[in-house]
């Protein structure tokens, strides 16, 4: 902790300090370490299944605003300067929305066309029909039954989208879908 350059004893090839009061430095260093790793522990297990789709949803916004960060507003095809959204071409709507966590219905948009617009969605569908086709936009306007996601679904789809934002930064070309 102090920096200084020590000697280990033969007698003590394990030290990792240098005097008692580096010792008593570092010891506390540990226990504040091990304290803090079992509030994350505690505070993982108390998570609530809304307290995982908000994460979730997170991450899986960040990966489409990160896997379209070359492509203009969806709906408007404006760049700007402004805050970018992942933009739902189907409503999210509730709990269960089958389509929440498709990245065929959610793409960039700006934050005017998908908060003040309500999406846009005439523009958005035209749009989206020029990216992925008709019969894809026809499959996402389909009647789709409620969807009771499951906590640890949930938490697989949060570790996912994570890594495919860490496989993202690490080859856009590979990653990109369409």
């Amino acid at each position: 902790d102090c920096g200084k350059w020590f000697y280990t004893l033969p007698d003590l090839p394990d030290a990792s300090v240098c005097s008692p009061d580096c010792g008593l430095l570092y010891g506390r260093e540990l226990r504040l370490k091990a304290d803090d790793k079992a509030h994350r522990a505690r505070k993982l297990v108390l998570r609530s299944k809304s307290d995982w789709l908000k994460l979730c949803q997170k991450e899986f916004n960040a990966f489409i605003r990160l896997r379209d960060m070359n492509e203009p507003c969806i709906s408007c095809g404006r760049w700007h300067q402004g805050q970018w959204h992942a933009s739902h071409y189907r409503a999210v709507g509730g709990l269960g929305s089958p389509l929440r966590f498709n990245e065929l219905n959610c793409h960039r948009a700006c934050s005017v066309c998908n908060n003040h617009k309500s999406g846009n969605l005439l523009e958005y569908r035209i749009a989206l029909i020029k990216k992925i086709g008709l019969p894809l936009v026809e499959w996402l306007e389909k009647d789709y039954p409620s969807q009771n996601w499951k906590t640890e679904d949930i938490k697989w789809l949060t570790k996912y989208y994570k890594e495919a934002q860490k496989q993202f930064l690490l080859d856009p070309v590979e990653s990109t879908p369409f």
